[in-house]
């Protein structure tokens, strides 16, 4: 196997390692904090989930089109493309609300995590995001990733790539019972609009 070769099977990883990141990201925030700490996201918390997912399209775009064995110079760019694009609209809305917390003795929204809360820590995956996929880009076309041809790492990817789809479904039906029917969420939510 020629060393090319390698490096573009390891993109294809890097790329699967970038959506597990989001998923593991996107189920803590769920499951331990909203569920477990009984913290409902603010309406900036979702627009920054909202970030995470669409920046993680771009990856899912990737890796979908590299196991289908499709995947050209141009739908790297655009995997490229959607992930800056989520990581950016992200990370403004965490910028925004770190500015809203930002004064000397106010607490922060939620409880802080190793010293900084979800939305600084949000700004930092995206940050993340922006420089693997600028990264990438510069050495685009060595790095078109090519999934591997062994069936159990075949499955191992699809995997990921339904672990991703099932987080997206379950945030949607989670958001639609927090909001409910109204147009608009809280700034401070206390209990699921769609119960009560």
């Amino acid at each position: 196997m020629g060393r090319e070769l390698v490096i573009r099977k390891l993109s294809f990883w890097a790329f699967i390692a970038f959506l597990v990141a989001y998923v593991g990201i996107l189920s803590m925030a769920m499951f331990v904090f909203q569920f477990g700490f009984d913290e409902l996201p603010c309406p900036l918390c979702i627009l920054q989930r909202m970030g995470m997912m669409l920046a993680s399209m771009g990856a899912l775009y990737v890796v979908v089109r590299a196991l289908r064995g499709d995947l050209a110079l141009r739908d790297l760019a655009m995997g490229l493309g959607l992930a800056i694009l989520g990581a950016v609209a992200g990370a403004a809305m965490s910028i925004r609300q770190i500015l809203l917390h930002i004064e000397p003795g106010d607490p922060g929204y939620g409880e802080a995590v190793m010293g900084l809360h979800l939305y600084t820590w949000a700004l930092v995956t995206f940050v993340v995001v922006i420089i693997f996929a600028g990264l990438v880009a510069v050495f685009a076309q060595d790095l078109v990733p090519v999934a591997p041809s062994t069936p159990w790492l075949r499955i191992v990817a699809w995997v990921v790539v339904w672990a991703f789809v099932a987080t997206i479904a379950i945030n949607m039906v989670v958001v639609f019972a927090e909001e409910g029917f109204n147009w608009v969420l809280p700034d401070n939510p206390t209990k699921y609009l769609l119960f009560g």
